[in-house]
Order: structure tokens, then C-alpha cells, then sequence
């Protein structure tokens, strides 16, 4: 969890400044505040179309070599390439080449960030009990509102302390060096943690077969079904989540004027409770089972837009934070079962590769044009209803994924490896 956290505080800094900080500093004016927002947002799509690619060399090699060392690496990645965006000029001091360089170091981050959560998810997931899998393995998941929160504590100190124009001008890149910090204490956390038994035994049997075909090749061709379910039940949990907490805060903006400091300041309560959600779903999920928690709050979500934009469109902080809170709540309903449910549907041989594969390739039709999406839909109707809408048809989607799903509570990893080796013999 440590590690995650030291990543998605990153991720989501990123995510932050282009809300706040990108727009006005690394690209050309156009004629309204709002289409700076639309290149800053359409650069945030750029890292999510590098995860599916990162997700798939780590993958294969953390099937192969084992998850703790791609792990250590993906980190290092990600912290340097944040550090480097915290040293770049602005548009008005280096005119294109500023877009460009942050590009490049986008696409590399994104790369990098593709082989941290499978990995991060099997050394928990390969580690845990059958019975207490969706508890311990949504641990993993609550560093992501955790990291979250550190990038938003970070943002409001320097946002509250700083004019507005120092903050655009310096303040900002502080945020990003301080991810050094954050990146080393995580590496050192890491530097303990060992491969599970049950991937050392796989690998040792995978060692001795002459004949194998590439990790990809396999899940594409023996679990295709587990790979639609994957994606689908995704789609949901991934838009509505950048929905809530990036483009909460531009909506905020640009819809009722609030400041920066005061965005930041509602965001941060809704991030505390999230990481207590998460963990408390993962531990429904071994009681009642994944599929019960993750079509509830799929439900949810789809009506989630109708609420919570009338709530936050009244100005009232206290109604704002009720409706980001009960995203939130939702949203954990569909990210905490997900991380033990895809563990128990594919083989330790190419668990890496297939949750790679499930987690990082869905993104680049939802989260990555979430924010897109949303806005552009903001300026064509100047009104919520179609971004709620936009969220519903989501939702449609990843329930009828889920419905299709077989149960998973409970299920042992090495009875999954048994299944798929009998599978494989009668083919």
C-alpha cells in the first residue's frame, strides 16, 4: 500500500495541476479559459494510453522474473519523470517545446504506472488467506484516495500560503519535487516485501515446460470471458471516479467560482473517508460475496450524476461534500471487490499479464476521456444533466459485465491453477 500511494500521489498531482496549473502555464490561449482545460485534459489522456503497453511488458515480465523487482522499478520510473515535470518551463519561456517535453514524460510515466497496480495487488492477493482475500487485497486500492489525499494536502498548503501568481509561477513545481520523498520511502518499504509461495511453485513448473507461448497469447486465447469481465466492470468505477475528483474541482471552478484553496479544503475530508470506505467494502466483499457489493454500487453510480450535481450546483459546502462523499462511497463499492475478484479468475502463471491487461486497457476508453469528455460536454450544454447521463451509460455497461461474472468469494488460488491446467489438457 505504501508504494501505491507514493505512485497515485503522482498520478494524481498530475491530474490536480491540469486543473489548475496546466492550462494557463504550458499551452497556447485560446479564445476561453475553458480550452486551455481541453489540451491540459487531452494531455492527461496521453499517460493512460501508455498504461496498456506498461501493463503488458511488466506483466510479462513480473510473470517470469517475479512481482517485486518490476515493482521497485515501476517506481523508480514514475518518481523521476514527476521530479523532471516539476523542472520544465512554460509556454511563454520555451513556447512548444514545453507541451512536448510534457509529453514525453507523460507517455513515460503512464508507461511506468501500467506495471504498478497488478503487481502491487498479487504480492497482497498471493500472500492472503482465500477468506480474508477481499479485505487485505482492497488495502493496495486505499492507497489510492491516500495518495490522493497527500497531493491534495501538499496543493492546499502551497495554494493557501502563495498569491495565486506565485503559486502558477513556482509553487506548484514544489509539489512536484517533493515526490523524491515520497518515492524513496516507498522503495524502502518495498526493498522487504518477497514473492508469495504459490508464484515461486508456478514458476518453477512454468521453468520446466519446453514448450510456452507468451503470457498474452494465453489469456487472449483461454480467458477471453474473465477478460471482457475485467474490462467491463471497470468502466463504471473508472470514469466515475475521475468524474468525482478531477473534474469536481474544475466544475467547482469554472461552474460556481470557487477558489482554489476551498476546492482543495472540500476534497480533502471526501479523500479521508474514501481510504475507511474502501477497506470496509473489501470486507463486505468476503462476507456477502464480490458480485452483491459491486452490482450495488454499480446501480449506484448511474444515479449518482442526478444527485450529486443539483447538491453541488446549490453553492452550499456542506451539500458539495455530501455529494462527493456519496460518489466516493460508491465508488468503493466497485474498486474494492475488483482487486481480489480479477485475482481469482486467472492462473499465477499470467496473473500479472491478465490484471495488467484488465486494469490498465480500459481506462483508455474511460478514465483517459472522462475528464475530455465531461468538459467538452460542459461548454457544448452549459449543463450537468448530459455528464450524468455520460455516467449512466457507464454504469449500464460494467453491470451487465458483472451480471455475467461467476461468484469468486472464498476460492483458492491453487484451485484456480488446478482448473486451468485441467482446462488446458483437454484442449
Amino acid at each position: 500500500m505504501i508504494g501505491t500511494i507514493a505512485e497515485w500521489y503522482e498520478f494524481f498531482l498530475y491530474g490536480t495541476a491540469s486543473a489548475l496549473v496546466f492550462g494557463p502555464l504550458f499551452f497556447a490561449r485560446g479564445n476561453s479559459q475553458i480550452d486551455g482545460l481541453i489540451a491540459a485534459f487531452a494531455l492527461y489522456a496521453v499517460g493512460f494510453l501508455a498504461r496498456p503497453l506498461g501493463g503488458l511488458v511488466f506483466g510479462h515480465l513480473g510473470d517470469k522474473y517475479g512481482r517485486k523487482h518490476l515493482l521497485q522499478l515501476s517506481l523508480i520510473m514514475v518518481g523521476v519523470t514527476t521530479f523532471l515535470m516539476g523542472c520544465l518551463p512554460g509556454f511563454d519561456n520555451i513556447g512548444y517545446a514545453a507541451p512536448i517535453l510534457l509529453v514525453i514524460l507523460r507517455l513515460i510515466q503512464g508507461f511506468a504506472f501500467g506495471g504498478e497496480w497488478g503487481g502491487a495487488i498479487l504480492l497482497v492477493s498471493e500472500h492472503s488467506p482465500a477468506d480474508r482475500r477481499g479485505y487485505w487485497a482492497s488495502w493496495p486500492q486505499a492507497g489510492v484516495p491516500a495518495g490522493n489525499l497527500i497531493a491534495t494536502i501538499v496543493l492546499l498548503l502551497l495554494s493557501s500560503n502563495l498569491s495565486e501568481a506565485d503559486f502558477l509561477a513556482w509553487g506548484w513545481r514544489i509539489a512536484f519535487w517533493f515526490s523524491a520523498v515520497v518515492v524513496l520511502i516507498g522503495y524502502w518499504v518495498r526493498s522487504s516485501v518477497d514473492d508469495a509461495p504459490i508464484f515461486k511453485q508456478a514458476q518453477a513448473k512454468f521453468e520446466q515446460q519446453a514448450k510456452r507461448q507468451p503470457g498474452l497469447v494465453e489469456v487472449l486465447k483461454y480467458h477471453w470471458r474473465a477478460v471482457l469481465v475485467g474490462l467491463g466492470a471497470r468502466l463504471v468505477e473508472n470514469i466515475l471516479y475521475y468524474i468525482i475528483t478531477t473534474f469536481s474541482i474544475t466544475y467547482l471552478k469554472l461552474a460556481l467560482n470557487k477558489d482554489t484553496s476551498q476546492i482543495l479544503l472540500l476534497m480533502f475530508g471526501a479523500h479521508a473517508l474514501h481510504f475507511f470506505f474502501i477497506p470496509l467494502m473489501g470486507y463486505l466483499s468476503d462476507r456477502l460475496g464480490r458480485k452483491p457489493i459491486y452490482l450495488a454500487g454499480s446501480v449506484l453510480a448511474g444515479l449518482w450524476g442526478f444527485i450529486a450535481f443539483p447538491l453541488m450546483n446549490t453553492g452550499q459546502d456542506s451539500l458539495i461534500i455530501l455529494a462527493i462523499i456519496l460518489g466516493l462511497l460508491v465508488h468503493s463499492m466497485t474498486y474494492a471487490p475488483y482487486a481480489a475478484l480479477v485475482s481469482e479468475i486467472f492462473p499465477t502463471h499470467v496473473r500479472y499479464t491478465a490484471l495488467s491487461l484488465c486494469y490498465q486497457s480500459a481506462p483508455i476508453v474511460a478514465g483517459s476521456l472522462a475528464l475530455l469528455i465531461a468538459i467538452s460536454l460542459l461548454k457544448e450544454y452549459q449543463s450537468s444533466t448530459p455528464i450524468a447521463i455520460y455516467v449512466l451509460i457507464a454504469a449500464v455497461l460494467s453491470t451487465l459485465a458483472m451480471a455475467v461474472a461467476r461468484e469468486t468469494r472464498g476460492r483458492s488460488l491453487y484451485e484456480v491453477d488446478q482448473e486451468t491446467a485441467a482446462s488446458h489438457q483437454n484442449h
